[in-house]
Formats: C-alpha cells, sequence, structure tokens
C-alpha cells in the first residue's frame, strides 16, 4: 500500500496548493507537520504565481492500493 504525506497550504492569492511527500515517516507527529509547515511559510520558501504560501490548512496521509494485472 502506497502512502502519500499531503501539505495543504493557501498562499496570499487564496488558491490552495497540495505539498505532497511519498512514503512519509509513520511517527510524524502534529506538532511537528504544524513546525514544518510553518517554516516553509516563514521563510517563503515556495511561491505560487509570485505569492507565497500564506496558511497551512491542513496535512493529511493518502493510502492507496494498487493491482497490477498483466494483459
Amino acid at each position: 500500500m502506497a502512502k502519500t504525506l499531503e501539505l495543504i497550504f493557501e498562499t496570499g492569492a487564496g488558491k490552495d496548493v497540495v505539498l505532497s511527500v511519498e512514503e512519509p515517516r509513520e511517527d510524524l507527529t502534529a506538532l511537528e507537520l504544524a513546525t514544518g509547515m510553518q517554516t516553509i511559510i516563514t521563510q517563503n520558501i515556495f511561491e505560487i504565481q509570485g505569492s507565497p504560501f500564506a496558511v497551512a490548512k491542513g496535512a493529511r496521509v493518502v493510502e492507496r492500493n494498487v493491482v497490477d494485472y498483466e494483459v
């Protein structure tokens, strides 16, 4: 089962942006996520169309199952 951590931000222009991290650590805490996301915002690490990330809206882990079939 593949897992992806999605970090959801809002830019200063009001656009939602999702950063995805494949195979995140199993023991991540809410505090670590909040601190890391705030660091991304504070240091203006990313911007979309000239608008920096302004708000950490949330984080989630998405799991998916992939079944390959031979054809």
